[in-house]
């Protein structure tokens, strides 16, 4: 919501807006009547400006962040705006270019110039609420202030069909479509009018653990190899012969031990297994941990 605090200037200071939330589904919708952006692999942010002395950045939870995105906080001041509410994600580019998530963690903290702003809407100009204009309305005015080269860059609509787009984003390895119908109101948390479609990646992981239970799927869980970071379970999705193979396998080195005390509590049902079985894991991209994983193979070479 809006804060109606008036300053010595009687004029409505701006503060942090509850993002409105895409939901996730298994493919794009198809058909017209939808803008098409690349998900970007980083923070959603909240630019807020105030006038070109008060300018902040907020996460999607609505924690001040000014202090990381001093570059991006910069690139809002030459906007030429006197009052703004702006929507995006916050992404460090990688060295291919792309949005690399894994190295925003890295430097996020370390380096305040590191990131740039892929910004999709904006909900406040100049002492307008845009809230109720449609998405594709609201994008033009926001293309209109955005300015090339800086920091704060517009993510750009996709031209073409949905399933296309999407294909040439999988085969691409970026982690997802975003899809908006283009006469959407902006209302915050989670909404179907906004539908966000990722990608699958394959990884090959250290299993660690592995459980049973009547009646439910049977599941491995499982950790980085080489650091031992425990990164979340997978379904096992193998056909009988494998799966049997797999369990033999666990059984032979049964006993190992859980990454700590707290993940034996957390799962008592889970079998530990001692280090030496390696499986590929299909999963969401641009996740922290498992999520939609399945197990499709017991790489070779394990004893």
């Amino acid at each position: 919501m809006l804060i109606e605090s008036r300053s010595r200037e009687s004029v409505m200071r701006l503060a942090f807006i509850p993002p409105m939330k895409p939901k996730l589904v298994d493919r794009p919708p198809l058909g017209d009547g939808w803008i098409h952006e690349i998900k970007l692999d980083g923070y959603r942010t909240q630019v807020i400006i105030n006038g070109p002395d008060d300018i902040r950045a907020y996460s999607r939870s609505g924690a001040d962040w000014t202090k990381r995105y001093l570059g991006i906080v910069e690139a809002a001041r030459e906007l030429g705006v006197e009052s703004a509410i702006i929507d995006g994600e916050a992404v460090v580019p990688g060295d291919d270019g792309r949005p690399d998530f894994h190295k925003m963690q890295r430097v996020i903290q370390k380096d305040p110039y590191a990131a740039i702003l892929g910004a999709f809407d904006i909900l406040h100009l100049d002492g307008h609420d845009l809230r109720d204009i449609g998405c594709k309305a609201r994008r033009e005015m926001l293309y209109s202030i955005v300015k090339p080269g800086t920091r704060i860059q517009f993510s750009e609509a996709l031209p073409g069909d949905a399933a296309s787009i999407f294909y040439l984003i999988d085969q691409a390895g970026i982690e997802g479509l975003v899809s908006k119908r283009e006469h959407s109101v902006y209302r915050s948390g989670p909404t179907t009018n906004w539908l966000k479609t990722k990608s699958y990646m394959h990884t090959d992981l250290d299993l660690i653990g592995y459980e049973r239970e009547p009646g439910k799927p049977a599941v491995a869980r499982f950790a980085e190899p080489g650091t031992g970071r425990y990164v979340g379970a997978a379904v096992i999705a193998l056909g009988r012969e494998a799966r049997e193979r797999l369990w033999a396998k666990v059984k032979a080195r049964a006993g190992g031990a859980p990454p700590n005390e707290v993940m034996r509590k957390r799962h008592p049902s889970t079998e530990w297994v001692k280090p030496g079985l390696r499986a590929r894991v299909q999963h969401l991209r641009g996740e922290e941990f498992l999520r939609h994983g399945s197990v499709k193979e017991l790489l070779e070479g394990d004893s």
